[in-house]
């Protein structure tokens, strides 16, 4: 699969990432299926040194903000180690839950391959100032909210909203410093 340009991206810093399970599925219902995709960005968070400044985890998919450090890891090298060990993680617990969903990932149109969770592709925008990145947090963390998951967005656990309105920090670490800085002027 083509990376759609994002070798001309390579010195760009700031990135709102969204990405979808194959076929629209709600795996992200349980606890323990985000649990495990956290535990996949953290793993790679110490890997390559990226910081996470928002974040949901909806039931068929996820958006976030990430500050990646170019030399460390492009954005395109980490969301493919994000999606294909979280797959393998949540692929393995569905089957070990005996979960109805198995079916919905059998026999993808792929050969060779028995399974696939997520689809192939994620969708990215650069974040290029301070406005665009409040914009994307307030429609991250407006997302469940919508959805009609939750009354109000730090309801709902596996969002940033609960970092940046209660200070709870508890899920996961959010950066929540560069939300004040100019991102243009930073120097990242």
């Amino acid at each position: 699969m083509g990376l759609r340009g994002r070798n001309n991206l390579t010195e760009e810093h700031f990135f709102f990432v969204t990405t979808t399970i194959i076929n629209f599925s709600k795996v992200f219902v349980k606890d323990s299926y985000c649990d495990l995709l956290l535990k996949n960005i953290k793993h790679y968070q110490q890997r390559y040194e990226f910081e996470v400044l928002a974040y949901v985890i909806m039931p068929s998919h996820f958006h976030w903000i990430v500050a990646v450090h170019p030399a460390r890891g492009r954005i395109s090298e980490i969301m493919r180690d994000i999606k294909k060990y979280s797959a393998w993680d949540i692929l393995m617990q569905l089957e070990k839950d005996a979960s109805h969903l198995l079916k919905n990932f059998q026999n993808p149109r792929d050969k060779g391959q028995r399974r696939q969770l997520w689809m192939h592709r994620f969708d990215d925008e650069v974040i290029r100032d301070q406005k665009m990145l409040w914009t994307k947090i307030t429609y991250i963390h407006n997302n469940p909210v919508e959805a009609g998951l939750v009354f109000r967005q730090e309801d709902y656990k596996y969002s940033s909203a609960r970092n940046y309105i209660s200070d709870v920090q508890s899920v996961f670490y959010v950066e929540k410093s560069w939300a004040g800085v100019d991102l243009s002027r930073s120097g990242h």
